[in-house]
């Protein structure tokens, strides 16, 4: 029988100092293990987990181990199939695919040079690997140099005097030119870093302060009898730009339209550059159907489309009844304001006569739309919360966005009214009314239903235009600012924060530091970045701008890879804009869906239920000349054939970039850096993504 064990034996309350007696179970079961017990205490060990295991249990925990590691293997090789079977459809079967040309020299030049470094880093990755097959593994900085000094003075053969002249190369002149241009674009990062990082304290101050603009005089809708104010409601002009916006005209001008503003102190203009006549005349009926409810609404259409949006507008202004309005609000087409969107911004100039500008924030009704709108998202949210409110609170000066904003008509007019000379007429005004002494205000709490681009090709020309125009810009206006007469720090803010740091250097340094310099430090270890320029400090950022967007967390990855991405189509455009190369004049409307949020839905079903007894009403207020208009373009619209769908495109820059990306990937391998090995793995798929034209709205 077993001895039995006493429980104050196992306490330990009647052992004595160095264990007790050690206790053997055997057991006739062979399946069972021999356990041991040595001391008192040896119960109350941690119980090593490896043991008592029978063979029976470690075939199946290695089973389930191979299960599971199978199973992954599948799916990663699955989805490497349908990545390989979506290439192989648009590389070579061209199904659905156009190829995206460069129109300008300049765009080819970039695409060129990547050519050669793509055909460089093949060339010398197929010479290391033939190196690494002989033994000679020295890849790695350290290793060469000590290989260098004890190298045999009769060469083996011809493959190692090449390998060992490609030492000496590499390690006297590529390598320091690389450490250089490197180190030079590491500093412009870290500049970049604290401004964003002093951007973002700022906003935290405005968060725990509770800082928002104050209006003079108190609110005067906040009264509950407002007439007892004796408030003078102001002349307040909207005006409508548009061009060819056959999908939200009509949501843009019905929003206007329910403005809660007095009708006699309130008129609209519909400014449409629209060279389609079929969308001139839905525009037109559009307008008179409105007109006809009471609404104080004009339809204009220009001949000729000079000055884009620009001069749409300065022909807007040029009408003689603009003289009795003493505020503009402009919006484009797809915006959709609130009704009490005026009564929340206009009474901001009350009282204060050196306000210019009241500018609104965005808001997006198509943000989850799919994976392109949210990274839009991200980066617009960030701009609007930290960039514009930070700004507005202590600089009294920031961009204007072009819509969604109140100006003051005298503002417009003392700084030179709407320039043609720039695709940025927004920023170009924002800039000379600042330097006439106008403040800004941004209201963070006023938002503005609008839609974002889903596809990546209307998504690239509205970022190629957004970039190419400040740097155009910049060299017009940069006399100006030197000799205006404002305070010299304004001067300092403008020319370094505004257009150097935040427009030239964030594209320059991105480009060149993550997918040019960062790829060659693979074949030229001696210039390798360290670990934190390549993930510590941008995921920081990174988490940076994510914070006024929490829900967005779940998607840091692919937006740190995607700003890398679309770095090469801001770089391109910052240079064309700084030379004036022709493609920084070029001006394309982006692309809508005409997309609407669900309460938009069901107010509209609303109010065509209560218009639907009207419509007679409505139609019999027309001339014959205009109803025959309206029937001959019905009977236009149903004998023209439908237009051919879009399809997809190949960007050949994005795609250069991914096969260099993922060669200096491979290259990595052979020196086993682990991190600048998933970064480039990971940057080279998202290129080769993006360059497949795979993100976004799928065309066909």
């Amino acid at each position: 029988m077993a001895q039995r064990l006493d429980f104050k034996v196992l306490m330990g309350k009647e052992s004595k100092k160095g264990g007790g007696t050690p206790v053997v179970v055997k057991m006739e079961n062979p399946n069972y293990s021999v356990v041991e017990i040595d001391g008192p205490d040896a119960a109350l060990r941690p119980v090593d987990k490896s043991r008592g295991k029978n063979a029976k249990q470690v075939r199946w925990v290695l089973l389930l181990k191979a299960h599971r590691a199978v199973g992954c293997v599948a799916w990663l090789a699955g989805l490497f199939w349908a990545l390989l079977g979506t290439i192989k459809k648009r590389l070579f079967f061209r199904e659905g695919v156009t190829v995206a040309t460069e129109k300008l020299g300049k765009g080819k030049l970039v695409l060129r040079v990547i050519r050669v470094f793509l055909v460089t880093s093949l060339v010398i990755l197929g010479f290391e690997v033939a190196a690494y097959l002989k033994g000679w593994h020295y890849f790695e900085a350290s290793a060469a140099a000590e290989y260098l000094h004890r190298i045999p003075m009769a060469a083996p053969n011809l493959l190692h005097m090449f390998y060992v002249a490609w030492l000496n190369f590499r390690a006297d002149y590529i390598a320091p030119t690389i450490l250089g241009l490197s180190n030079f674009c590491v500093a412009l990062f870290l500049v970049q870093s604290v401004d964003r990082l002093v951007l973002c304290l700022g906003c935290l101050w405005i968060k725990f302060k509770k800082i928002k603009p104050e209006i003079r005089g108190g609110d005067p809708f906040k009264s509950p009898d407002i007439e007892a104010l004796d408030y003078k409601w102001p002349m307040v002009l909207v005006q409508i730009p548009m061009c060819n916006e056959r999908e939200v005209y009509d949501q843009s001008i019905s929003a206007v339209c329910q403005l809660d503003w007095p009708k006699d102190r309130i008129l609209i203009q519909v400014l449409d550059d629209s060279d389609e006549e079929d969308i001139q005349w839905l525009i037109r009926g559009e307008v008179d159907k409105w007109r006809q409810k009471g609404v104080n609404i004009i339809y204009r259409h220009r001949l000729l489309r000079t000055g884009y949006k620009a001069g749409n507008l300065n022909s807007a202004m040029g009408c003689d009844y603009v003289k009795d309005y003493e505020f503009v609000a402009i919006f484009d087409a797809d915006f959709q304001p609130n009704p009490d969107y005026l009564k929340l911004t206009v009474p901001h100039f009350k009282d204060n006569p050196e306000l210019g500008l009241v500018q609104a924030r965005w808001s997006f009704v198509n943000k989850d739309e799919n994976l392109l709108t949210r990274l839009q998202n991200i980066n617009l949210c960030f701009h609007f919360e930290v960039e514009q409110q930070v700004n507005s609170v202590f600089m009294n000066f920031f961009g204007f966005n072009g819509t969604a904003g109140v100006w003051r008509i005298k503002a417009l007019e003392e700084s030179g009214g709407w320039l043609e000379r720039t695709t940025v007429e927004d920023m170009d005004i924002a800039v000379r009314a600042h330097l006439n002494g106008w403040k800004f205000i941004f209201l963070n709490d006023v938002k503005v239903l609008c839609e974002l681009p889903e596809s990546y090709e209307a998504y690239r020309k509205q970022q190629h235009r957004w970039h190419s125009g400040p740097m155009q810009l910049f060299r017009l206006c940069l006399p100006a600012i030197l000799t205006s007469k404002i305070a010299l720090w304004k001067k300092a803010n403008l020319i370094f924060l505004f257009f150097l740091l935040r427009k030239l250097i964030l594209p320059f340094y991105s480009f060149t530091l993550f997918c040019i310099i960062l790829p060659l430090t693979m074949f030229v270890p001696e210039a390798e970045l360290p670990l934190w320029v390549i993930c510590y400090v941008p995921i920081v950022m990174s988490f940076m701008n994510i914070v006024p967007a929490p829900k967005s967390f779940p998607f840091i990855v692919p937006y740190l890879l995607f700003e890398n991405t679309m770095s090469v189509t801001k770089f391109n455009a910052m240079v064309s804009g700084l030379f004036q190369l022709g493609s920084s004049y070029e001006w394309v409307v982006t692309k809508k869906a005409g997309r609407s949020s669900e309460s938009d839905l069901l107010a509209a079903a609303e109010r065509e239920s209560k218009t639907s007894t009207i419509q007679p009403q409505l139609h019999r207020g027309s001339s014959e000349s205009e109803i025959g208009q309206l029937s001959l373009l019905k009977e236009k619209a149903e004998a023209v054939p439908k237009p051919k769908k879009k399809v997809n495109k190949l960007y050949r820059k994005e795609l250069a970039l991914a096969f260099l990306l993922l060669t200096a990937s491979v290259r990595s391998l052979l020196s086993a850096q682990g991190v600048h090995f998933y970064f480039l793995l990971f940057q080279g798929v998202t290129f080769l993504l993006v360059g497949l034209d795979l993100i976004g709205e799928q065309m066909r």
